[in-house]
């Protein structure tokens, strides 16, 4: 296998509360020939398809267990520009011009993401502000210098106190930032929404396939698949999530567990604007709202990736996220309706890997997402798309191999 095959996510995920939505694909029956193949069906790949498409190239999608049947249904979908390292901290890692410039990416990313799903009429896609509570990351002072550093940047955002956020959101913490413009969505409904638009401008779609080897050469990529068929490209992109693939580079990156929790509809409960909360803090709590006014509270990470060991604790996690959240919010009812555990990418910094694979020619890869999967989505489909039809992507270099060894 090109990755270790994972059981990604466990429990039921507050979007399987609907039935799927449709993607036309079908069993790979033979041996096939395309411009691009991208291996994986989840946001990243629905993303790069649709881009891919867009641009006229002809694209062949694989996947080992269908449409946003992986990682993205475990999703809590908080698209958010902010980046998990504060801008302070990143530009101590990677030089402060490179920190904003990666901030700068990140908000150009949710706008693209917004104007794209606008496009396509998916719906339940919500425009929301961002509070970012004090932690034990960045305390209030350290809040303020971070607020500062974002003005300084160019991005909207103020400063509440204690007494600012107990009044306007009901919210118990020292002090937090407010950002603007981020966005709240169903994951499953959008990648169902992007893998139908790349199908609808020719891309075929395959699963269940499973790639068991690729063999790339300067002229092409060529992936053998369980069934014995294979798949001729003349690019290769594995949009793989968090299955690593084997043989690629991973300096700095790791998977950790999580879980999430979905409360019982409570609208008349919520907080003023349903904006999306979350915690300067290692590991740090994360709540949004869901259109029929659920609460979406993630967070209790912890440094494995062992399934077993991550699926015995959801019990005790779920428990923890409430309480958590009661004390967070008062006013909410925090008892779980839905709970569910799934693994991530992290990353040294905070950003991803995206970019053609060392030693492996015409195969690309994006990986070491961290909390922001849909946001970097976006941003690997624009570097990939740009490179194979010509136009190099002005930030590519933030995200490349050699970034990551730092």
């Amino acid at each position: 296998m090109v990755t270790k095959s994972k059981d990604l996510r466990t429990g039921r995920s507050v979007w399987e509360a609907v039935r799927a939505p449709p993607v036309p694909h079908r069993r790979l029956s033979r041996s096939i020939e395309t411009e691009v193949l991208v291996v994986g069906a989840g946001i990243t790949g629905a993303m790069v398809a649709d881009a891919l498409t867009a641009a006229g190239l002809k694209v062949a999608v694989v996947d080992r267990r269908g449409p946003a049947k992986g990682s993205t249904t475990a999703s809590t979908a908080l698209v958010q520009y902010e980046i998990d390292t504060p801008l302070i901290r990143l530009s101590r890692r990677i030089g402060k011009r490179d920190a904003v410039r990666a901030f700068r990416r990140s908000r150009l990313a949710v706008e693209a993401i917004a104007a794209r799903l606008g496009e396509l009429g998916v719906r339940d896609v919500a425009r929301r502000d961002t509070l970012y509570l004090a932690g034990d990351l960045l305390d209030a002072d350290g809040l303020t210098r971070e607020c500062e550093a974002r003005r300084a940047a160019g991005f909207a955002c103020r400063m509440l106190n204690r007494s600012e956020l107990h009044e306007g959101f009901g919210v118990r913490a020292a002090a937090a930032i407010m950002g603007y413009g981020d966005l709240a969505l169903d994951p499953r409904a959008a990648t169902g929404a992007l893998l139908r638009a790349a199908a609808d401008a020719g891309a075929s779609i395959y699963a269940p396939v499973d790639v068991t080897g690729i063999d790339a050469k300067k002229s092409r990529a060529l992936a053998t698949c369980t069934n014995g068929h294979t798949v001729r490209a003349k690019h290769l992109v594995l949009a793989t999530g968090y299955e690593f693939p084997k043989d690629v580079p991973q300096r700095g990156h790791k998977i950790v567990s999580t879980w999430a929790i979905a409360t019982a509809p409570q609208p008349r409960r919520l907080w003023p604007t349903e904006c999306m909360i979350w915690q300067a803090a290692d590991p740090y709590l994360y709540l949004r709202t869901t259109p029929d006014g659920r609460v979406i509270c993630g967070g209790e990470d912890e440094d494995f990736s062992d399934e077993e060991q991550r699926d015995s604790l959801t019990e005790t996690k779920t428990r923890t996220l409430e309480r958590k959240l009661k004390r967070l919010l008062p006013g909410i009812d925090s008892r779980a309706d839905f709970a569910w555990t799934g693994s991530f990418g992290q990353s040294a910094t905070g950003l991803p890997t995206i970019g053609p694979i060392p030693r492996m020619p015409n195969c690309w890869v994006a990986l070491g997402y961290g909390g922001n999967g849909t946001t970097y989505s976006r941003i690997a489909a624009d570097i990939i798309c740009g490179a194979l039809t010509g136009g190099p992507d002005v930030d590519a270099e933030l995200y490349g191999f050699r970034r990551a060894k730092r």
